[in-house]
């Protein structure tokens, strides 16, 4: 049984798999972040502090932490066996001719992501996390100022506005492939569902680019 997961089909079952599960968590974090272009903050506020102490979500969020550490490093994996497999290199090409330059650079675009992900959970997850931070009161409950906390740092730190879309934009490329990649793996992979689901595969990838982006360039020349 555990044979499989040694083999290539078996190996791009988990990327899969894993990913999917990340891609669905992208859809609920850029609603959540989306949220700070509302009003003064409050509803930020509101639904960040909702998703720290919902009970729910709570034990949702360390499966969520291991599957996007086992997502990078078995994609880490994967990539140093092939890069063994292959020493003089070679083009990535997908099997049903679909080829692009995202599918190509995979691997990269998942490091660039990586290092944006160690710095935005530094800047952010482990402030909220296990640091004092600004609290601010609505009616009788109290709560992390979320809001400043990231305005703060989108206003001040240009720096990090440009990281951050780079970052949202190499996300978008990724999941351009990797999104109807996971399911042609899953056996969608007739010419019709194959078609439909690169259209969906780039609908997603831009919505999750141009969500993420739209965030820190707003902050920058509004606030």
């Amino acid at each position: 049984m555990l044979e499989i997961f040694n083999s290539s089909i078996g190996k791009k079952l988990i990327m899969s798999i894993t990913g999917l599960f990340l891609m669905l968590f992208l859809v609920v974090h850029l609603t959540v972040n989306l949220m700070l272009l509302v009003g003064d903050g409050e509803v930020f506020n509101r639904a960040a502090h909702f998703m720290g102490t919902n009970p729910a979500v709570r034990v949702i969020e360390p499966i969520l932490a291991i599957g996007f550490i086992f997502h990078i490093f078995y994609a880490t994996y994967i990539t140093l066996q092939n890069r063994k497999k292959r020493p003089i290199g070679y083009t990535t090409s997908a099997s049903n001719g679909l080829s692009t330059w995202s599918s190509k650079n995979i691997y990269i675009l998942g490091a660039t992501i990586f290092i944006f992900l160690v710095i935005h959970l530094a800047n952010f997850f482990w402030k909220l996390k296990f640091e004092s931070v600004e609290t601010i009161t609505y009616g009788d409950e109290t709560m992390p100022n979320a809001y400043a906390l990231v305005a703060g740092l989108f206003t001040n730190y240009w720096w990090y506005d440009l990281l951050y879309v780079i970052g949202a934009i190499s996300l978008g490329l990724h999941l351009s492939h990797g999104f109807w990649a996971a399911f042609q793996t899953l056996g969608w992979n007739g010419t019709k569902w194959l078609k439909r689901l690169e259209v969906v595969a780039y609908v997603y990838a831009i919505v999750i680019g141009t969500g993420f982006s739209i965030i820190p360039i707003y902050f920058f020349l509004f606030k």
